[in-house]
């Protein structure tokens, strides 16, 4: 039994099938100029910039900021001071030790208040957004809504009559805004008089 490598592996004949139904045939890609390209790439940036998700992303970071910002400036006219460290009190210790837990205490407000803030924003601009889109309208309900279910959300916790309160309250802010925001605007007088 002699073994030779000029042993040649015999052809399977190809077979032609017709293209399947089911699969689509899409003309050949187009190449695009440089100034289709960068108008596409400004198109999804528009389009990522208006998405829900990063609407309520946005509204969040500046709610948190705005929060921080406003806490810091509340607590800084705040007529309650710590009581004091180890149970002396506040006036008694040097003025580092002092300013140091004033500080922490600031910071501490500051922190709360921009977590809360943000959420709010956050939520109320994901919802608002959310069931614009549904909605597919862009109308005063639209804000009302979505401040009812923000503070129907946010008060769930203390019970149905704490929910249905901050339901109410959050839709009855979100319309007063809307509808200060949304007014039309009168024509300005003929004379001074009027």
């Amino acid at each position: 039994m002699s073994s030779s490598n000029s042993e040649s592996v015999p052809s399977i004949p190809q077979a032609s099938f017709p293209p399947l139904p089911f699969i689509p045939r899409f003309p050949p890609r187009q190449s695009m100029t440089e100034e289709e390209i960068m108008m596409r790439q400004m198109q999804y940036g528009e389009e990522f910039w208006k998405s829900c998700p990063m609407k309520s992303v946005m509204a969040g970071v500046a709610g948190f900021v705005l929060g921080g910002a406003f806490s810091l400036l509340m607590g800084s006219m705040a007529y309650d001071v710590p009581v004091g460290l180890g149970g002396r009190p506040l006036s008694d210790l040097p003025l580092k030790e002092q300013m140091r837990a004033q500080f922490k205490d600031l910071g501490g407000k500051m922190w709360g208040s921009a977590k809360s803030f943000g959420k709010i924003g956050g939520i109320f601009a994901g919802v608002e957004c959310s069931i614009e889109a549904l909605r597919a309208k862009n109308d005063i309900w639209n804000g009302i809504a979505a401040g009812c279910l923000t503070g129907g959300a946010l008060a769930i916790k203390s019970g149905p009559q704490a929910a249905l309160s901050g339901c109410a309250a959050f839709a009855a802010f979100s319309g007063a805004v809307d509808l200060y925001m949304r007014r039309e605007d009168c024509p300005p007088p003929d004379t001074d008089e009027d």
